[in-house]
């Protein structure tokens, strides 16, 4: 069977360079370009509904640069990022982020082919290890820099209107996010969601209360005590090996 294209897409404010990657990338087998942005805010949204393999990201563009893009895309679909750009003081930022590689301009087709490699070994090896479906670590805006925060670190996920609250140890961080989708993001052998509102990472709870309701009370290592919702009793049940009646 033939290995899928991978599927890319291009972002830079500056057309011509957005050009010359897109003739770079088209000479190149296995490559799909999905399209293009000039954006950060337009480049956000193509990711969260185009989901690339991997996006050729710029980082100085007007108004949102690349780090704020990857900010303002959803955090269900994170695709792989080269970024590319003609200043090199920003390789430390740029890993910090997760990125696969980091392309100063201008460079030659060697130096593009050697990128595509590296994207497409970091899918392979996601691919062959059924853990990776789950995130390790969650890219968390803090200021102007993504915070990359181990889940094993998070303690809880409450709902707060458009936006979710994680609890780590002291710290309340707000990432603008569904429950749902922190959800299908946190492998259900560590979390456990308890209420439509709040997710619990099952090793930080140390006390459960049953009420006379039949409701069950976590209580966490930080003191927080979350209530289960009525039809979420049986997660809570299984996820902790809980007998009824």
């Amino acid at each position: 069977m033939a290995e899928a294209p991978l599927r890319v897409l291009v972002v830079d404010d500056e057309p011509m360079a957005r050009a010359r990657l897109r003739r770079m990338l088209g000479a190149e087998h296995g490559v799909h370009v999905l399209g293009e942005c000039a954006t950060g805010e337009s480049a956000a949204e193509a990711i969260s509904t185009l989901k690339p393999d991997v996006v050729f990201l710029d980082i100085q563009m007007p108004r949102v640069d690349g780090f704020g893009a990857l900010h303002l895309a959803s955090t269900v679909w994170r695709p792989r990022v080269v970024f590319v750009t003609a200043f090199a003081e920003h390789a430390v930022d740029a890993f910090e982020t997760g990125a696969v590689d980091y392309l100063l301009k201008p460079y030659s087709r060697e130096r593009l082919r050697r990128a595509l490699e590296r994207v497409r070994s970091s899918l392979q090896r996601d691919a062959g290890d059924a853990v990776r479906r789950y995130l390790e670590r969650l890219p968390v805006p803090v200021g102007h820099r993504l915070r990359m925060v181990p889940v094993q670190s998070i303690d809880c996920v409450v709902a707060q209107l458009n936006y979710v609250e994680l609890h780590v140890g002291a710290e309340h961080l707000v990432l603008r996010e569904t429950m749902a989708a922190m959800e299908a993001q946190l492998d259900p052998g560590q979390f456990v969601r308890i209420h439509r509102s709040r997710i619990v990472r099952i090793a930080a709870v140390t006390e459960i209360e049953t009420l006379v309701s039949g409701q069950y009370v976590a209580r966490l290592a930080s003191g927080l005590r979350l209530a289960t919702g009525p039809s979420y009793r049986e997660r809570m049940r299984e996820a902790f090996g809980l007998r009824t009646g």
